[in-house]
């Protein structure tokens, strides 16, 4: 597995990380014994970047990661970085409530869940953009780096407007945004502005929910407790994190034309993550995995070889074609 530096935090990560949204809720029922399977496959195939939140499972995720280090080789663990986020857990979710009081009980919850007394990176949940405006929020997290409850801080943003708002904050060290082939708006303007500031790029999203597997077709159908059925339309939070935002019929004609660029031996997720890491700026793409053969193949994709010129053109014209026009500047 390749490693790059997660900008100025002074770790190397795998650049195919493991997105922990799934195994927590929020995607349809995982089994307990399947995530953590999941999980232990991911670090068997040398991913050392686990990505998570208190929100996901209401903290089932980050006890599931819990769970599944203390069974791996304690000097093993040095080297596997957890990342999670604080924010979410607002009620309501506003920008006030981001002030120290409330962000620290959120991180005292996620270092209990997760078992550490150090949270190696504590990232702002999708803050309200009002966030990025003011310092209150970033004292706080500077203040509990201080204290020595958290080694990093990063942000994770909706947009690109957020993303170089944040740059402005000297505390950030990361930025995870939604990058793929489906939302390519980052790469014009955030992601370089980012590595000009030695800030990580941490990739969600990365398949648009699936959309980019190549799997789905147009009867394809979802369970009650999972987002692609009940945020479609962004009803419980930003439609962006579904589907990457674009329309589910549409998107399925892009990704069925992107098919034509996919190599032999490969598959469509794969070679999608592959185009995320031709980035430089890119320090790690977070794939989900609800079972040990998606994370085996997750991790697979970062040997491919990189995509030649006339896949990236296919790839650029695909985005014209189907899904500029519905999400370029609405993030």
């Amino acid at each position: 597995m390749n490693q790059r530096p997660l900008g100025s935090t002074g770790m190397k990560v795998s650049d195919i990380g493991f997105g922990a949204w799934a195994i927590g809720g929020a995607w349809g029922h995982v089994d307990e014994d399947d995530a953590i399977a999941a999980l232990h496959t991911a670090i068997d195939e040398g991913v050392t970047f686990i990505d998570t939140a208190d929100v996901y499972g209401d903290g089932r995720s980050e006890r599931l990661i819990a769970r599944t280090l203390a069974e791996r080789d304690p000097e093993e663990r040095t080297r596997i970085h957890v990342a999670t986020k604080a924010g979410r857990r607002l009620d309501p979710h506003t920008a006030d409530g981001y002030n120290y009081a409330n962000l620290s009980a959120f991180v005292d919850r996620s270092r209990e869940n997760l078992g550490m007394d150090t949270l190696d990176l504590v990232q702002l949940h999708c803050p309200p953009t009002d966030v990025y405006r003011h310092d209150t929020a970033f004292e706080a997290m500077t203040r509990m780096v201080d204290e020595g409850r958290v080694r990093s801080v990063g942000v994770s943003v909706e947009t690109v407007e957020e993303a170089l708002l944040a740059l402005e904050h000297p505390i950030v060290r990361t930025i995870q945004i939604i990058y793929n082939p489906f939302r390519q708006k980052p790469a014009e303007e955030a992601l370089p502005a980012a590595a000009r500031q030695g800030v990580g790029i941490i990739v969600r999203v990365p398949l648009a929910s699936g959309l980019l597997t190549g799997k789905f077709d147009r009867h394809a159908t979802f369970e009650e407790d999972d987002h692609r059925n009940f945020n479609r339309h962004g009803e419980a939070f930003d439609v962006g994190e579904t589907f990457a935002g674009v329309d589910f019929e549409s998107g399925l004609d892009a990704a069925e034309e992107l098919k034509q660029i996919v190599p032999a031996g490969a598959t469509l997720a794969q070679t999608t993550l592959r185009w995320i890491l031709m980035h430089p700026a890119v320090s790690t793409v977070i794939p989900g995995a609800r079972n040990e053969a998606q994370a085996r193949a997750n991790a697979q994709a970062s040997d491919l070889p990189a995509l030649k010129s006339d896949a990236l053109a296919q790839v650029e014209a695909t985005y014209d074609r189907w899904i500029r026009a519905q999400v370029h500047e609405r993030w």
